[in-house]
C-alpha cells in the first residue's frame, strides 16, 4: 500500500466534505446532528469511497468540530430560535422539546431554551393553545351548533399538539368573545 496515495485520499476525502458543508450551511442553519447525517449521506451515496463508516464518522466530527470552533454552527443559538419559532408556530411547551430532541439537541440547551420562553412569557402553553386554535379553526371558532359535536375531536387535535388535559378543556369552554379578546392581546 503506497501511504503518499493514501494521504492524497484523505485529503481529497477532507476537502470535498468540507465543500459539502460549507454549501449545505449556505442554504440552510442545522444542528450539528443534522449537518453530520446529511455528510454521511452524501458520502455514502455521492463519494462511495473505500473508508470505513468508522473512518469517515471521525473525518466528519472533526469538520464539525471546527465548524463549531469559528461559530458557524452553535446548538445553543439554534434551539433558542428554533424554540421561538415552534412557540410562534403553536407548539407546546412538551412538543417543542420533542422537536429539539429529534433535530439532536442536547438536553442542557433545550432546558436553556424553554426556561428562556417561561421567563418571557406568561402561560406560554395557554397562548400557543390559542393560536393553534385559531390556525385550525377549531373549539371556540367553530359554529355554536358543532362545539359539541367536535369536542372530542378537538381534544385530540389539542392532545397531539402537546397540550394537557386541563389546558385543552379551558381552552376549548372558552366563549368565542372571551377567545376573541384573547387573541387581540396575544
Amino acid at each position: 500500500m503506497n501511504p503518499t496515495s493514501n494521504k492524497s485520499d484523505f485529503e481529497d476525502l477532507t476537502t470535498s466534505l468540507k465543500d459539502l458543508a460549507y454549501s449545505y450551511l449556505e442554504k440552510y442553519s442545522p444542528s450539528k446532528q443534522q449537518l453530520k447525517v446529511y455528510l454521511l449521506k452524501k458520502y455514502l451515496t455521492k463519494i462511495k469511497g473505500t473508508k470505513s463508516k468508522k473512518e469517515v464518522s471521525s473525518i466528519i466530527d472533526e469538520i464539525i468540530k471546527n465548524l463549531e470552533k469559528n461559530r458557524i454552527v452553535n446548538d445553543e443559538l439554534y434551539s433558542d430560535s428554533k424554540a421561538r419559532m415552534f412557540l410562534r408556530r403553536g407548539y407546546s411547551l412538551n412538543k417543542i422539546n420533542q422537536s429539539l430532541r429529534i433535530k439532536g439537541i442536547d438536553s442542557k440547551y433545550i432546558k436553556q431554551s424553554i426556561d428562556k420562553i417561561k421567563e418571557d412569557q406568561i402561560e406560554p402553553d395557554f397562548v400557543s393553545a390559542l393560536k393553534l386554535c385559531k390556525r385550525r379553526r377549531i373549539g371556540p371558532l367553530r359554529p355554536q351548533a358543532n362545539r359539541e359535536l367536535f369536542y372530542k375531536k378537538d381534544m385530540g387535535i389539542l392532545a397531539r399538539g402537546g397540550f394537557a388535559f386541563d389546558l385543552s378543556k379551558r381552552v376549548l369552554n372558552l366563549d368565542v368573545d372571551e377567545f376573541n379578546k384573547l387573541l387581540k392581546i396575544v
